[in-house]
């Protein structure tokens, strides 16, 4: 099994910026592909990010291109989004997630392993 755990979460003002991390444990080996997603009360889990193992291949949604960036460590087995000029809709609980696959995936379907999530919360 593997074991996701984000940190990094928590209040920023509109126009700020955060850094989130998920340190992965367990059975790394089998962690290709992985990405982050959001989720706010009373709407579906949304992509937001994502990266390749090389790490040179990534993908974004459209409401974040431009101003979040995902990266990764492998030595460390960790994955960071980088968000710079939240916006008050940026606040979620934001989720990484790990994929067996080597794909840069929007689809939650691609992803096996998932965190518990860490909160984001954007002040205007």
């Amino acid at each position: 099994q593997v074991q996701l755990v984000e940190s990094g979460g928590g209040l920023v003002q509109a126009g700020g910026s955060l850094r989130l991390s998920c340190a992965a444990s367990g059975r790394t080996f089998r962690i290709y592909g992985m990405g982050w997603f959001r989720q706010t009360p009373g709407k579906e889990r949304e992509f937001v990010a994502a990266i390749d193992v090389s790490g040179r291949n990534t993908g974004y949604a459209d409401s974040v291109r431009g101003r979040f960036t995902i990266s990764r460590d492998n030595a460390k087995n960790t994955v960071y989004l980088q968000g710079n000029s939240l916006k008050p809709e940026d606040a979620a609980v934001y989720y990484c997630a790990a994929s067996m696959a080597n794909l840069v995936a929007r689809a939650e379907g691609t992803y096996d392993y998932w965190g518990q999530g860490t909160q984001v919360t954007v002040s205007s």
